[in-house]
């Protein structure tokens, strides 16, 4: 026969242990995300962070960028930093630490759909008040996605984005974070968009 009071024992550290978990699972659903700078926007080899208008390149790179334009492609590579925040404290209770085990995330250029991509490995967010930088690596043809412009709209477009004045307003990535919990990989509900005016 059971003993009572062990079987008690195992009851209270069950339910115990379900709310440590319970109160882990909560905090992750407070992971929020902002989008960053844009950084190290290079078109073809041409770094253009300088840059701010078309005149401010050299007449040798003008012809290069051109030339490409004429040949059918615009190539750039960029880095979009997306800032991870946890409010978390940390507590007997809880896991103040949040591992973002996978981070599937599509590019949005002025609400055109571009390329997709995922962090190689996983990403620790501690609950600190600065938020914890997940830089994710673009490379794509804009003339692929943008048929049609020419070489003066091209260069605006990567001059508003990754320029000496570029900001990520022209950006949103659209995601579908996966957490690392104690009971299984924890999905959020639905992708979220992220952009550059507030943590969501």
């Amino acid at each position: 026969m059971i003993n009572k009071r062990f079987l008690l024992f195992v009851i209270l550290t069950a339910v115990f242990s379900s709310c440590s978990v319970f109160n882990s699972l909560v905090n992750l659903s407070k992971l929020q995300f902002k989008l960053g700078a844009v950084n190290n926007f290079k078109v073809g080899n041409l770094l253009i962070s300088d840059k701010t208008k078309l005149s401010d390149f050299a007449a040798t790179d003008i012809l290069k960028l051109t030339s490409q334009v004429v040949s059918g492609n615009f190539p750039v590579t960029f880095t979009v930093n997306v800032l991870a925040q946890n409010p978390n404290k940390s507590s007997a209770n809880s896991i103040a630490d949040i591992s973002l085990k996978s981070f599937p995330w599509t590019l949005y250029i002025n609400d055109k759909k571009t390329i997709s991509g995922n962090i190689s490995n996983p990403i620790s967010v501690p609950a600190i008040e600065n938020s914890t930088i997940i830089p994710l690596e673009m490379k794509l043809d804009l003339l692929e996605f943008f048929q049609g412009d020419g070489l003066n709209n091209l260069v605006n477009l990567a001059l508003n984005l990754g320029g000496a004045k570029g900001t990520p307003s022209n950006i949103k990535i659209v995601a579908e974070p996966v957490l690392g919990t104690q009971i299984g990989d924890l999905t959020y509900p639905s992708p979220l968009t992220i952009i550059d005016k507030s943590f969501n």
